[in-house]
């Protein structure tokens, strides 16, 4: 997989990332999007696919993005199909600050110092070139205006984007109402985007552990992922070194 094109993790991040005060919208919803990203792009690429509402390796070669392929390996250590839900429910430190950190080195976003009342450092990300973050959001607003079918990373983008609440902060207010329904509208376009959102909002909403099932598209039955159970230990990418002292907070 080619580093030329952006990732749907970066993607996600880009777009929470409130351009004017340097925080990300929705926080913790965003962690758990992002660990669903990850599964997407890795799909996208070939390495996993869905088994019901479980997620299967189905080729574990490398991509050459590090922190998916730590995501892969992890997957495939596994030894078994891992249901959806479970593994974007399980604990990951640091994921967050793994993909600013890495959209800082690829000269994206660029830190800025502070305190938090005057005493506690922090950390805040601005874009270095808003440009991007308009090109991203353009391809949900194009898919929203048209009412034509997405492109599959479109869809996923769109459905994760729907299910870690960046709705509201996309398309805010009473004017953005319409536009936010059909955000979520754009779900049904990527069965395995479908399938990551649904586990994402079941993880969020603490819902019961039996498995749904819901409708694929063009005819085809595809499990939706089930509610969340106890989370299985802890799972994801290793936390980053931050800037600075360890007391340093990443501002949300």
């Amino acid at each position: 997989m080619g580093r030329s094109r952006r990732t749907l993790p970066e993607e996600l991040l880009l777009l929470a990332l409130d351009p004017t005060t340097g925080t990300t919208a929705q926080p913790q919803s965003l962690d758990l999007g992002l660990a669903g990203a990850q599964l997407v792009e890795l799909a996208l690429a070939g390495r996993i696919a869905p088994d019901g509402d479980r997620i299967a390796v189905v080729a574990p070669r490398p991509t050459g993005d590090p922190t998916l392929d730590c995501a892969l390996e992890l997957l495939r250590r596994r030894g078994a199909p891992v249901r959806a839900v479970n593994w974007i429910g399980g604990p990951r430190l640091g994921l967050r600050q793994t993909y600013l950190s890495h959209l800082e080195r690829c000269g994206m976003v660029h830190a800025v110092e502070g305190q938090m009342c005057g005493v506690l450092p922090t950390t805040r990300y601005q874009a270095t070139d808003t440009a991007i973050s308009r090109e991203i959001k353009a391809r949900l607003d194009s898919a929203i205006r048209t009412g034509v079918p997405p492109d599959p990373r479109t869809a996923a983008l769109a459905a994760l984007a729907h299910a870690v609440g960046l709705g509201k902060h996309l398309y805010p207010g009473n004017e953005g109402r319409s536009s936010r329904s059909r955000l979520r509208d754009l779900i049904r376009h990527d069965p395995m985007g479908g399938l990551v959102a649904h586990a994402v909002m079941d993880v969020q909403n603490g819902a019961a552990a039996q498995p749904r099932r819901s409708p694929a598209p063009a005819g085809r039955q595809a499990a939706g992922p089930g509610a969340r159970t106890v989370p299985e230990p802890a799972r994801g990418v290793p936390a980053q070194p931050r800037h600075g002292s360890m007391a340093r907070a990443v501002a949300h």
